[in-house]
């Protein structure tokens, strides 16, 4: 009878603890064991997953945005790189930091494709931090334009990237308006006008319907001062026979350009071509 009570207690002291555990694992404020592991594990995923979410929607939100900026300024960046020259980086013993950057990026702005590569000095001290270009290179195609190039190597000069970036910007709005002027001419007075390289032309020229060795040429260039200020400048030519020359008496057509350029400044660029077409042409004589 003692060995059957003593077993019929170890049982019961089994069960107890069995329960014990029972409770402890439907308690809602307190888990142990693997109930605790597997807790810990489903949290963890759900924060990662949570995570993810927040990630994807961050970065189509940076999508939206870059794909705004790229309309409203003209820019695509296709490619872009950054490291940091730790050989380069020091700190002195008044606390001031310094760390050189070197930046490298491609894209385009409408037809014209740049690569950039610069350098960025950080210094950075206990009351404020700044940042500046120590060398820029720029490579610009097509190099079909004379004007661009010079600016290019001016921005160089001055390591004065906003203003590269700033001025490109203006650069192509010009171009873009002369193509859409030119066009809208030619398609005005086909008859008259002429575009011997097509829209992208920088020339247009104006022949005379009843006098075919008469003509005028007018040349629109894109210019780009010191200060990277775009601005547009237009010249007219005159082509006409030797003998009309010794017969201009008055120096009309001596005078053309002069009178011209007078002319742009009281009408603006397209009142002023559509007024000297109209009066070169055959409606008008």
């Amino acid at each position: 009878m003692d060995s059957e009570t003593r077993e019929l207690r170890a049982l019961e002291a089994e069960v107890a603890a069995l329960q014990r555990e029972c409770r402890m694992l439907q308690s809602p404020g307190e888990t142990s064991g693997p109930w605790k592991s597997f807790q810990k594990i489903s949290q963890s995923d759900s924060e990662e997953w949570e995570s993810l979410k927040d990630l994807r929607s961050q970065l189509g939100h940076l999508k939206s945005e870059l794909s705004f900026l790229s309309k409203l300024t003209g820019f695509s960046i296709r490619n872009y790189s950054k490291m940091e020259d730790i050989a380069n980086t020091e700190e002195t013993e008044s606390g001031t930091k310094k760390v050189l950057q070197r930046h490298r990026l491609s894209g385009n702005c409408n037809m014209v494709t740049f690569q950039l590569e610069f350098e960025v000095l950080e210094i950075e001290t206990k009351e404020k931090k700044s940042s500046i270009i120590t060398d820029l290179n720029i490579i610009m195609e097509p190099t079909e334009y004379s004007e661009l190039s010079e600016f290019a190597s001016r921005a160089e000069e001055k390591r004065d990237l906003p203003m590269f970036f700033r001025s490109l910007h203006f650069f192509v709005e010009c171009y873009k308006y002369r193509e859409k002027t030119f066009k809208h001419f030619k398609e005005k007075y086909p008859d008259s006008v002429y575009l011997p390289e097509g829209t992208s032309s920088h020339c247009m020229e104006i022949r005379s319907t009843r006098q075919p060795r008469f003509e005028l040429v007018i040349v629109w260039r894109i210019q780009i001062d010191e200060e990277g200020k775009v601005f547009p400048k237009l010249d007219l030519l005159t082509k006409v026979p030797e003998r009309a020359l010794e017969l201009d008496k008055k120096k009309v057509i001596e005078t053309a350009p002069l009178s011209f350029r007078s002319l742009l400044g009281v009408l603006g660029i397209e009142a002023a071509l559509d007024s000297l077409i109209r009066l070169f042409s055959a409606d008008n004589n």
